[in-house]
C-alpha cells in the first residue's frame, strides 16, 4: 500500500506535467496566432500594391485617351410671333 506521502508526490508531479503540457500548448498556439498576422499583414501588403499599380495604369490609360466630344445640343428656335395683336 502506498503511502500518504507517496499519493501526495504522484498527484503533485501529474499536476505538473499537466500544467507543462498546457503551457507548451499555449505557447504553440500563440505562435501559430502570430504567424497567421504576419501572413495577412503581408497579404494586405501585397494586394495593396496590386490595386494601386491597377488604379495608376487605368488612370495614365485615361490621360492618353483623347477627350471626348462635347456632347451635342439642340438650340432652342425662337420664333417671332407673326401674330400680334
Amino acid at each position: 500500500m502506498a503511502t500518504p506521502s507517496k499519493e501526495a508526490r504522484e498527484r503533485a508531479e501529474q499536476k505538473f506535467r499537466k500544467k507543462e503540457i498546457e503551457a507548451r500548448d499555449a505557447s504553440k498556439a500563440m505562435a501559430e496566432y502570430q504567424a497567421g498576422l504576419v501572413a495577412q499583414r503581408e497579404k494586405t501588403v501585397r494586394l495593396r500594391a496590386l490595386r494601386e499599380a491597377k488604379e495608376a495604369a487605368e488612370a495614365a490609360a485615361r490621360a492618353a485617351e483623347p477627350p471626348p466630344d462635347p456632347p451635342v445640343t439642340k438650340r432652342a428656335s425662337h420664333r417671332k410671333s407673326t401674330a400680334h395683336a
